[in-house]
């Protein structure tokens, strides 16, 4: 049986995809975490590496804000956003399931 392998193609404006961001910014942590790069090299993937945490930050955040859960009422199921929570209760003591 053959795995069908994502395509990894670039987004328009040449915009890589989480999943891509994601493993060159671990790519670069193992790369300054081996040592042998010199300064100036360190710099630059340092750059980079900010560059691809915003990247990726920018994009959770955008998915968070689609996420819906829903919530069944009685017999009805109700969508209500991910965010809306009961303002009474503290975020920290609120249980996920």
């Amino acid at each position: 049986m053959t795995e069908k392998k994502a395509k990894k193609t670039p987004k328009a404006g040449g915009e890589q995809s989480f999943e891509q961001s994601l493993a060159r910014l671990e790519k670069i942590v193992a790369e300054m975490e081996d040592g042998s790069l010199s300064l100036d090299d360190m710099v630059a993937r340092f750059e980079e590496g900010q560059k691809l945490i915003e990247s990726c930050t920018k994009t959770l955040n955008e998915v968070e804000r689609k996420i819906e859960k829903l919530v069944k009422k009685g017999d009805a199921v109700e969508v209500e956003p991910f965010g809306d929570q009961d303002d009474d209760e503290p975020a920290q003591d609120r249980e996920l399931f």
